[in-house]
Order: C-alpha cells, then structure tokens, then sequence
C-alpha cells in the first residue's frame, strides 16, 4: 500500500514479502556500522524484523519505515520513516538506503515527505532524529531537513552516546 509519492519515488508499507530486500539492507557495512546489528541473518529473521518492527508500528500508531521505491520500475532503494520508541518523548525520522543509491538526493527526497507528512497526517509539531556522532552524511542531511542539533543522548543498553538533531513543524 502506497502511503506517500514524490516526484520520483514511492514510500509504501513494508509486508513480509520484503524479506529478502531488509537481509540485504540490515546487513550493509553501513547499517551496521551507523546503525547497528539488529540480529537480522536469515530471511526468517528479517519477516520477524518487518512483523514487529514497522508492521507492529502501524497497526499501534499509523506510522512506520516505509518501503522507498523509484516510481519508475518500482526498484527498491531503502527505507524512510517515523518511529515511536517507548523510551523517547518525540517521535523520530529514520531512514537508510542501500550505498548503490546514496547522492542522488533520495534520502532527502523521502525524508522531507515523510517529515511534512508527521504534521499534516498525523499533527506532530516536533520530529527529532537520532545520528551517530561520524555520520557526517545524515547529519548534513537532517541540518538540510531544517533540523538542529539539541543534545547528546544515550539509548537504553547502549555505551556510545549519539547526537539528537530537532525539527519543529511550524504551521
């Protein structure tokens, strides 16, 4: 199901159909370095990881990662979307697209109807984002998004701190 179009993509709701392409995204150097491992190394895990990740996200708030596709040939690129994690206040972007696909203004594409869409489906006047301190790429990103820098945070069982990076949604 198509939740959101740009002029060049298509953000849609994940199924476990999408297996075989979340192995492949979950298991890039990147994800795991930015990211991290997510104990995603089968495709059996990977339907469970799109069951209680972004399907269980929808079902309980109406939002999720989504699925991003160029419109044309529907060839999958990665994901982008809201996440509502119980330890946060705000609701948080995220998004990750497979390297073959980086600088081509995707990523910025996706993230900015998705971050127009918190507001106007779903009322949020502030989206925040989480980054790894060394990933200068997406901080570049989110401070394009018109995102700013607030404050060092650290998520639960984690060593490492990250950067927190907030967008107020202005009417």
């Amino acid at each position: 199901m198509i939740v959101l179009k740009t002029d060049r993509l298509f953000l849609r709701k994940f199924s476990i159909r999408d297996a075989a392409f979340i192995l492949r995204l979950v298991n890039e150097p990147s994800w795991l370095r930015f990211i991290g491992d997510r104990g995603v190394h089968t495709l059996d895990d990977a339907q469970r990881y799109i069951i209680k990740g972004p399907v269980n996200s929808y079902n309980r708030f109406g939002f999720g990662l989504y699925m991003v596709q160029l419109k044309e040939g529907e060839i999958p690129l990665g994901m982008c979307g809201l996440i509502k994690r119980d330890f946060m206040q705000d609701v948080d972007v995220g998004y990750a697209f497979l390297p073959e696909f980086w600088g081509n203004g995707y990523a910025y594409e996706a993230a900015l109807a998705v971050v127009n869409n918190a507001k106007s489906a779903f009322g949020l006047k502030r989206v925040v984002a989480v980054v790894s301190p060394d990933n200068q790429s997406s901080i570049k990103l989110l401070k394009k998004l018109g995102f700013n820098f607030e404050k060092m945070v650290r998520f639960p069982g984690e060593e490492k701190e990250i950067e927190l990076y907030a967008r107020e949604n202005k009417s």
